[in-house]
């Protein structure tokens, strides 16, 4: 234990950890969206959306936060993880001020998903990367996943807070309250990361240095040291083939986030939002375990079993949303590994991005990569909305989700490293 706390890299990573902790308000929009739907049901007069149109902040915020990763992929290679968490902070707290002032859809879309979506990606990107280059190869699926769970298990304490706040001071004094609450968090935080000296070189004591990764033919000291441009890598096959995976993968598991308390309202009614925090612990558990598997089975192995897994949960999903009267725990069960498989690629794809193009770039490369996650979460969640407006029911979501998943494993499992093609 006393060596654990004298590992900076461990108090950088459990520091970027509590930076996700708070960021992770992204997957509470199920909650806010059921308070919009309500009230356009209603007719009061306070949301005049579109139905269709309810899950645009959210979508908006998606993109926005894959393509802020860019740009605060720059920053933390340039000017570091501190600065990177601290413009995070500035950047959600005020998203969720403005929108606390407002029911307007032209500023909840610029709140949330201008606003919030590019505080959420400058706070994430100044996580994973400083964490991960205090460790060696055989760690990184298990540094990222103890990282990126913290964005994943937010809910858990998200979702009830926020329950609670709604019914005692409305939508307006909730946002106000998580954006003060969020700035302070992050920016206190951000004190904890750093990056290591100029030529540190990671302990090798849990593992060895020359031994094989399963997805690779080089030892993981040699991956390490691997220097790609952003834009050599964008022109090869295997960058898009990752993408085209990250879309699948990340677009089928935001689509049903964004809506899972509203699916959970017919059956759990004021406590719907017990589903959205236990897809939250199913999400960063995935994390971490999918991590854990990747290391052990090889990459490329464990994102075929997990997109297969993905694919099967959509399709034994259909018959719970087409019951009526659906009985409440099948919904959570049916969230719960739906996040668990979701959350396994927040751990893999850095992973990837790590292994194949080396730390160099490593935050402006995984920014590049982190697009399609945005944009899968935007267009799944687009597709899904418009969908239920005409229908009524998720199940063609489902369907079109478990389809791409399926396709997805199979690409997954014949993909070749860089260093094969």
């Amino acid at each position: 234990m006393s060596e654990l706390l004298k590992n900076p890299g461990w108090k950088v990573t459990f520091a970027g950890t509590g930076i996700n902790l708070a960021l992770g308000v992204l997957y509470t929009w199920s909650i806010f969206q059921a308070v919009i739907v309500e009230s356009i049901t209603r007719g009061d007069g306070l949301f005049n959306w579109d139905r269709a149109s309810v899950g645009d902040p959210y979508a908006v915020a998606c993109l926005v936060f894959s393509f802020a990763m860019i740009a605060a992929g720059k920053t933390q290679d340039r000017y570091g993880p501190r600065v990177t968490a601290l413009i995070g902070g500035v950047l959600v707290g005020l998203g969720l001020l403005l929108i606390s002032q407002t029911t307007s859809y032209f500023l909840w879309v610029l709140g949330f998903g201008v606003l919030t979506g590019a505080g959420i990606g400058f706070g994430y990107a100044s996580a994973t990367p400083p964490a991960l280059k205090w460790f060696p190869g055989g760690q990184t699926g298990l540094i990222a996943g103890l990282v990126v769970a913290g964005f994943g298990l937010a809910p858990v304490y998200i979702a009830p807070l926020a329950t609670f706040l709604l019914a005692k001071w409305g939508l307006s004094g909730t946002m106000a309250f998580l954006g003060i609450a969020f700035f302070v968090a992050v920016s206190l935080l951000s004190r904890f990361l750093k990056n290591p000296p100029e030529g540190f070189v990671p302990p090798t004591a849990h593992t060895k240095e020359t031994r094989k990764d399963p997805l690779v033919e080089a030892p993981i000291a040699a991956l390490a040291s691997t220097v790609l441009s952003t834009r050599t890598l964008m022109k090869t096959s295997a960058f898009w083939k990752l993408w085209f995976l990250y879309f699948i993968g990340a677009g089928a598991g935001l689509m049903v986030i964004g809506s899972v308390a509203g699916m959970a309202k017919q059956s759990l009614g004021a406590a719907a939002f017990i589903a959205v925090a236990i897809m939250a612990v199913g999400n960063a558990s995935g994390r971490i375990v999918a991590g854990v598997v990747s290391d052990a089975l090889g990459r490329n192995v464990a994102l075929a079993i997990f997109f297969a897994l993905q694919s099967l949960n959509m399709f034994l999903a259909i018959p719970v949303l087409e019951s009526e009267g659906a009985v409440a725990f099948f919904i959570v069960l049916s969230a719960t590994f739906i996040g668990f498989n979701y959350g396994s690629n927040l751990a893999l794809f850095p992973a990837f991005c790590k292994s194949w193009w080396g730390l160099k770039s490593f935050g402006l490369n995984y920014g590049v990569l982190f697009t399609a996650w945005g944009i899968g979460g935007f267009v799944m969640t687009r597709i899904s909305s418009m969908l239920v407006a005409q229908t009524g029911s998720y199940v063609g979501s489902f369907i079109l989700a478990g389809v791409l998943l399926a396709i997805g494993a199979v690409v997954a499992l014949r993909m070749k490293t860089p260093e094969t093609e």
